[in-house]
C-alpha cells in the first residue's frame, strides 16, 4: 500500500496516526519530493471511480492562486491529468493505492470500510 502525503499537513498527520492505529503496513511518499506523474495520476483516476476535480487540492494556496476554480470546467481530462503532474501542492491529500483501491483525503469511514 502507497501512502501518499505531505508531512506539514494535519489531515495526513491525522490519517497516518490512523493507519499506525489499526496496524496497516504502508510505504510512505512525500507528494513534493515525489510528485505524482501523469501516468500515475491518469492510472489512479481511471481505478478510484471518482470525478477527476477530488484530486485536486481545492483549498490549497495554489488552486486558489491559479483561479483553478475558474479554469477547471474550460479543460478537458488530459489537461487537467497534466496540470495536476506538474505540482504535487495541487494534488489532494492523502492519497492511498493500494491495487484498485484509490482513496483521496482521509475520511475515517471510508478508510474503516474499504481498508480494513
Amino acid at each position: 500500500m502507497l501512502f501518499i502525503q505531505y508531512p506539514r499537513c494535519t489531515t495526513c498527520q491525522k490519517a497516518k496516526k490512523w493507519l499506525d492505529a489499526h496496524n496497516i503496513t504502508y510505504t510512505e511518499r512525500h507528494i513534493v519530493e515525489n510528485q505524482p506523474s501523469y501516468d500515475e495520476l491518469k492510472v489512479w483516476y481511471g481505478k478510484s471511480g471518482l470525478p477527476l476535480k477530488r484530486f485536486f487540492n481545492t483549498s490549497g494556496l495554489m488552486y486558489k492562486d491559479m483561479q483553478l476554480k475558474d479554469k477547471l470546467p474550460t479543460m478537458d481530462e488530459e489537461e487537467q491529468l497534466r496540470l495536476l503532474a506538474t505540482n504535487g501542492m495541487l494534488v489532494k491529500r492523502p492519497l492511498i493505492v493500494d491495487g484498485d483501491t484509490v482513496l483521496v483525503g482521509f475520511k475515517e469511514a471510508e478508510w474503516t470500510e474499504k481498508l480494513q
